[in-house]
């Protein structure tokens, strides 16, 4: 066990941090338990050490898989028995509570866990099993940028949408829900397209479910996104010349365009279900639905350039992405009770001494629990005596 290191001089406190990690069978990790304090977490050590691996596990106290989206018999450490565990105690508002998360494994008649079975995990919280995972996003926001991010503006318009509707999580805890509704009636009316089946009864009753939630997961976003452009409104204010620039965000998707003109939603619910029952032909020739918020995407433009994001260069793309975190932890702060939990793998890698040193002094100043990682711990030479610094090695951690 490792303890958190001394800070010099006053932190603003998170109004939720984790003080302490447990992870058994996790990953590269038989067991490991570290202590931290409530400002940032700095874990340098090899590639390969097992950096990564432990920010998973804080990704595991939110809803959901993670942030490699990995299935959870892919998170159990290899050669062992399949099952692994994750243990913190955080502090929220200044009270402690205990939260503990790992699989539960689908049974077969003979009480063993059927192969290649799909599994959920369980999730217990100071002591009581939940029903499930969402819970935690009532104790715990916990937002990341990782490499496998730093192609958002480039890449396909789901890792995007993926994105923002994971920021919405972070102070709409319902948005999960009317995704959930949408995505369960959209396969049941591609399984009647699949079928033949002309059934209007029946394709009516699942395009009203689409179109209630489907607007209304368009209006959650429409809803962000306005949020996000005013904390870029601020930030440049504040900063005008800060290395993160601020951006412009917008949707591009039908619902979200007559949500945005001012259309009132119960009119777009109703356009919407027409839609549906006039495209089901074309529907079932293309075997999916193809109109709606699962199509749509979310865009940045470099503000200072007035250029897209996807056509900025690989640097300029890293400092908007960063910027699109920092206005995503202050967004989160002003709707919620503080800054999210931060996770940001190989942040450092990328960036000049000048912009790590304003990354850190954001986050300092943010009053987030950052978790950093990168191989050389010179490149976060700015915070020490902000910081708890951690060596990472062959499953082994060691406070420095």
């Amino acid at each position: 066990m490792v303890g958190p290191a001394p800070f010099n001089e006053p932190l603003r406190e998170p109004s939720a941090w984790i003080e302490r990690l447990t992870l058994t069978r996790f990953r590269s990790y038989t067991h490991a338990t570290l202590d931290a304090g409530p400002g940032p977490v700095v874990l340098f050590g090899a590639n390969g050490a097992g950096k990564t691996n432990l920010l998973e596990a804080v990704s595991m106290l939110s809803p959901g898989q993670g942030l490699r989206g990995a299935t959870f018999a892919d998170m159990a450490r290899q050669g062992g028995a399949g099952d692994w565990a994750v243990h913190a105690r955080i502090v929220r508002q200044g009270l402690v509570h205990v939260i503990g998360t790992g699989p539960r494994p689908s049974r077969s008649a003979a009480g063993l866990a059927a192969p290649g079975a799909r599994t959920g995990r369980i999730v217990r919280v100071d002591g009581e099993t939940e029903a499930g995972s969402g819970v935690l996003a009532d104790l715990l926001e916990i937002a990341w940028l990782t490499p496998a991010l730093d192609g958002l503006l480039t890449g396909p318009a789901a890792e995007r949408r993926r994105y923002i509707d994971r920021l919405i999580l972070c102070f709409d805890p319902h948005h999960r829900t009317r995704a959930g509704h949408f995505e369960r009636a959209m396969r049941q009316r591609n399984r009647l397209l699949e079928d033949g089946s002309r059934d209007a009864v029946l394709f009516a009753g699942l395009e009203e479910i689409m179109a209630e939630a489907g607007v209304a997961i368009a209006a959650a976003r429409c809803d962000a996104v306005k949020a996000l452009n005013a904390v870029w409104q601020r930030r440049h204010a504040r900063a005008p010349t800060s290395p993160f620039p601020w951006a412009t965000a917008a949707l591009e998707g039908t619902l979200e365009a007559e949500l945005s003109a001012g259309r009132p939603a119960v009119d777009v619910e109703d356009d919407y279900v027409r839609a549906l029952a006039s495209h089901r032909e074309r529907d079932r020739a293309a075997g999916r639905a193809l109109t709606g918020p699962h199509r749509s995407d979310f865009h940045l433009t470099h503000g200072p350039k007035d250029t897209p994001g996807r056509f900025c260069s690989t640097g300029e793309q890293k400092a908007l992405l960063i910027g699109l975190i920092l206005a995503h932890a202050e967004l989160s702060a002003a709707r919620r009770d503080g800054a999210p939990i931060l996770l940001l793998d190989e942040i450092a890698a990328h960036l000049d001494a000048a912009r790590r040193a304003a990354l850190f002094d954001e986050l300092v100043l943010l009053g987030t629990q950052a978790w950093l990682t990168g191989t050389d711990r010179a490149a976060f030479s700015g915070l020490e005596n902000r910081a708890a610094f951690l060596h990472v090695e062959d499953g082994r951690i060691t406070h420095f």
